[in-house]
């Protein structure tokens, strides 16, 4: 029995329910006897999978306009961005391991119904949006590499639903390997971009350093207000603090502390490898476009007819559409586990899984396909925007709670996040909300 979970239950509302992603709970063993290294090993993973939101193509167009526009300069937003990553996804893996509950769940057992059901409505809207901008991303992707028209691309990629219960049927384990190669072949299709473009380093070491001239410059500051307001996803929120308990580390206190040591420096290191390609991304868009008074590029369409006669490589803007279809895969993939830990955590709703993830799907290919039929691509750009907005106003609605339950001794027990993390999360949250307001002002008033 769970006796420290059992005490720690009295600081919710309602008891713990049913585990969340019940089929695949605490189904990776930890070995007991092994070395730390073993152990650390065991819990690399999640983090990875919370990662591939960080670097979803959503994000691609702001870091391409950024580096296209402003050359190196914005990369000491990316870095500020990743860091309040770390922090927010470090308290997802306290709040998994110290309560048991994924975030879903801890909001429905910690808030009366009329809050979290409109809760519950907001995660499912966001995830929504999500999978819209992955659906896009992946056909734009299929477009660029194979010709295939943009309408059919969204439809093919319903497939991936089919990948993901494939895989999660062989195990876990197995999902987490798929995101992990699909990931190492960004980083190569980058490092190779990256090497032809032949960027200044001088700059792009001083570009992580940050200006005044970010704050005083309008245009800057609204590009640096899109990448902090888009970096942070509300459904890696959720994911991370369902997947980490696929890790069966025991119920003890100490067994519990060093499964949040391990968790949190499995979900910081992938994090800062996430790092590692946004910022290749805004570091070739300064080095192919910038460069070469090209400012204006923004569009992932654009840019992959741009980057051959820039480079002088025909390979070059292929390895571009190939890792922007590894993004599109890695993201469909991630927002569809999401989904069922949300629609599962917050109502108790147990679906088979592979229905879950067809309904998932099928909500966001038919705006999508209605899009790119009726409005081409100049549609699918605008709806991109517009899905960044949605996820944009819902942020807080998952941010917030994450802070304040990690931050409750009752709650949490011993695992209570240090006041010190809990300042900086506060603050982060303020932050979060803050710059999400003003980029919804921004887009209302055009």
């Amino acid at each position: 029995m769970d006796v420290l979970g059992s005490k720690q239950d009295s600081g919710w509302r309602n008891k713990r329910g049913e585990a969340s992603l019940s089929d695949v709970h605490r189904s990776i063993n930890i070995s007991r006897s092994g070395s730390r290294w073993r152990r650390l090993a065991a819990f690399a993973g999640p983090g990875y999978l919370v990662a591939v939101g960080y670097m979803d193509p959503g994000n691609w167009a702001t870091s391409l306009a950024g580096g296209s526009k402003f050359g190196y300069a914005l990369l000491a937003v990316a870095l500020l961005s990743n860091l309040m990553a770390i922090v927010l996804q470090s308290l997802c893996a306290r709040l998994a391991i110290a309560s048991g509950r994924d975030l879903a769940q801890a909001c429905r057992d910690a808030f009366p119904k009329w809050v979290s059901i409109p809760l519950w409505a907001l995660a499912e809207i966001a995830i929504i949006a999500t999978d819209i901008a992955e659906v896009i991303g992946t056909a734009i992707g299929l477009n660029l590499i194979f010709g295939i028209p943009l309408e059919l691309g969204v439809l093919i990629t319903a497939l991936d639903v089919f990948i993901i219960l494939y895989l999660q049927k062989m195990g876990f384990r197995w999902v987490e390997a798929f995101i992990i190669t699909l990931l190492g072949v960004i980083a190569v299709c980058f490092a190779i971009q990256i090497f032809l473009a032949d960027p200044q380093w001088g700059g792009v070491i001083r570009g992580f350093f940050p200006t005044t001239e970010i704050v005083t410059n309008p245009e800057m500051l609204y590009l640096a207000l899109g990448i902090l307001g888009a970096t942070v996803m509300p459904h890696n929120l959720y994911l991370h603090s369902g997947i980490v308990q696929t890790r069966n580390y025991g119920h003890t206190l100490p067994e519990k502390k060093e499964a949040l040591t391990y968790a949190t420096i499995d979900s910081t290191v992938a994090l800062c490898f996430a790092l590692l390609i946004n910022a290749s991304i805004l570091i070739l868009a300064a080095a192919a476009f910038n460069s070469t008074g090209r400012t204006e590029v923004a569009e992932l369409g654009e840019a992959h007819s741009l980057l051959a006669p820039l480079l002088g490589l025909a390979i070059a803007p292929t390895l571009f559409g190939i890792a922007l279809l590894c993004c599109g895969l890695n993201s469909t993939v991630t927002a569809t586990l999401a989904g069922q830990i949300v629609m599962e955590g917050f109502l108790k709703m147990k679906l088979q899984p592979w229905i879950r993830r067809l309904i998932t799907r099928a909500i966001a290919i038919i705006p999508a396909a209605f899009v790119t039929i009726w409005y081409g691509d100049a549609g699918t750009a605008e709806l991109l925007i517009l899905t960044q907005v949605v996820l944009s106003l819902q942020l807080s609605f998952a941010v917030f709670p994450l802070v304040m339950f990690t931050a409750s001794k009752a709650k949490m027990g011993e695992l209570v996040a240090p006041i010190w993390l809990s300042g900086i999360a506060w603050l982060i949250a303020v932050v979060i909300a803050g710059l999400n307001v003003k980029l919804l002002v921004d887009f209302v008033s055009g």
